[in-house]
C-alpha cells in the first residue's frame, strides 16, 4: 500500500478511537433522559433536567444544561423559572426568545390541565382542586391580579376571567362591572378571587370594604357571591370560611 495511503487510513483510525461513541456524547445524553422520561415518568428527572430537556428542543444545537443551572440558580426551582416573567427569562445568557417561549409554552400547557380539572365542574363540590389550580395562576405573580369565577346554577364553572391588574399591592375593582358582566353571562354565583405578592393571604381592610360592596352590587341582581379567596404564597385564606363574608 503506498504511504500515503496507509497514513489516511492511520487518520481515520486515530479519530475513531478519540471521537466518543454516539451514547457517550451529548445525544446520548439527552436520549437517556428521554427513555428515563418515557418509562419511568417525570418524577424520575430533577428540575434541571426537566428544564434541560424543554430547552433542548428549542435550542437543539446548544448545550442547555449550563442554561438549566443559571434557571434554578436565578429563580429557585423548574415552577419558578417556567412562571417568571418573559422580561427576567431575557436576562438568562444562551436563553434567548426561543428558549422564553418554550418555557412560557409548558407555563401555559399547565394551567390549561389544572383548568381542565375545574372547567364546567360544580365548584364547591370541588374545592381542592379549584386551590390547585388558582394557586397555579395565581400564587407566583409579582402584582396583583383580580379574578372573577361566574358559575351557573349548579355551581358549574363557566367563566374564570381576569378583570384587572394592579400594583404590587392594589388592584382596582368595580362591583357595577362585576354585576353586569355576571349579567351577560346568565351566571346566578361568583367567587372572587387576588392574590398577594407579598404571600401573606391575610385580607386587608380595603379587601374587606370591596367585598361587602361586590355582594351588594350582585345582590341586587340576584347572583350570589359564594366566596373571596386570597391567593398566597403557600397559603390561601376563604373569606367565607374565617367568616368574613
Amino acid at each position: 500500500m503506498p504511504k500515503q495511503s496507509k497514513g489516511f487510513a492511520d487518520l481515520l483510525t486515530l479519530s475513531a478511537v478519540e471521537a466518543p461513541p454516539p451514547e457517550m456524547g451529548a445525544e446520548g445524553h439527552r436520549g437517556r433522559m428521554r427513555a428515563r422520561l418515557l418509562t419511568a415518568g417525570p418524577d424520575s428527572l430533577a428540575d434541571h433536567e426537566l428544564l434541560e430537556m424543554a430547552l433542548f428542543l428549542a435550542l437543539p444545537r446548544r448545550d442547555t444544561k449550563p442554561i438549566a443551572r443559571a434557571l434554578l440558580a436565578r429563580f429557585g426551582s423548574f415552577a419558578a423559572a417556567i412562571s417568571a416573567p418573559v422580561v427576567e427569562l431575557h436576562r438568562v445568557e444562551g436563553l434567548g426568545e426561543a428558549g422564553a417561549a418554550a418555557l412560557k409554552m409548558i407555563q401555559a400547557a399547565a394551567l390549561r390541565l389544572a383548568r381542565a380539572e375545574v372547567i364546567d365542574k360544580p365548584v364547591l363540590s370541588n374545592w381542592d382542586r379549584l386551590i390547585d389550580y388558582l394557586t397555579s395562576v395565581l400564587a407566583r405573580e409579582r402584582s396583583e391580579q383580580f379574578r372573577i369565577l361566574y358559575l351557573n346554577t349548579r355551581n358549574r364553572l363557566i367563566a374564570d376571567e381576569s378583570q384587572a391588574r394592579g400594583t404590587v399591592n392594589h388592584t382596582p375593582v368595580y362591583p357595577r362591572e362585576v354585576a353586569k358582566r355576571a349579567l351577560e353571562l346568565h351566571a346566578t354565583a361568583i367567587i372572587l378571587v387576588h392574590n398577594h405578592p407579598s404571600g401573606d393571604p391575610s385580607p386587608s381592610r380595603d379587601d374587606i370594604e370591596m367585598t361587602r360592596e361586590v355582594k351588594q352590587a350582585v345582590s341586587a341582581v340576584s347572583v350570589t357571591l359564594h366566596d373571596h379567596v386570597i391567593i398566597g404564597n403557600g397559603a390561601w385564606l376563604s373569606f367565607r370560611r374565617e367568616g368574613l363574608l
